[in-house]
């Protein structure tokens, strides 16, 4: 299979879009949310779980509503979680790889 160069469409996965060549992701941005949207969505879990074990049948709101409402914040908390590993995990590979080429560059000279 023929190797396209690299920032040139094909099949290999190049440019296609209009995207500008040296776009960069939103990660820093990515992780502060998510390392603030984390221990805010556990807190808050925790929170309506305690608040739905402890209600009676006839509060408002529902034990039901809450526990709907704490499964509902752990689910988030959960993508939250899966965001942020994702995030760390792309930074240090970015990282990386611009270790990397500043070596090669450094091999050239």
């Amino acid at each position: 299979m023929p190797q396209h160069p690299p920032g040139q469409p094909g099949p290999t996965g190049g440019r296609t879009g209009t995207e500008p060549v040296l776009a960069r992701s939103a990660l820093g941005l990515r992780l502060v949310i998510s390392s603030v949207a984390v221990p805010l969505f556990a807190v808050v879990t925790a929170l309506l779980a305690v608040w739905a074990a402890s209600s009676s049948e006839t509060d408002s709101p529902s034990g039901t509503s809450l526990s709907v409402l704490a499964a509902i914040f752990g689910v988030l908390t959960l993508i939250a979680v899966v965001d942020l590993v994702v995030v760390v995990r792309r930074r240090r590979v970015a990282r990386a790889a611009a270790r990397e080429e500043v070596r090669e560059r450094g091999d050239r000279d």
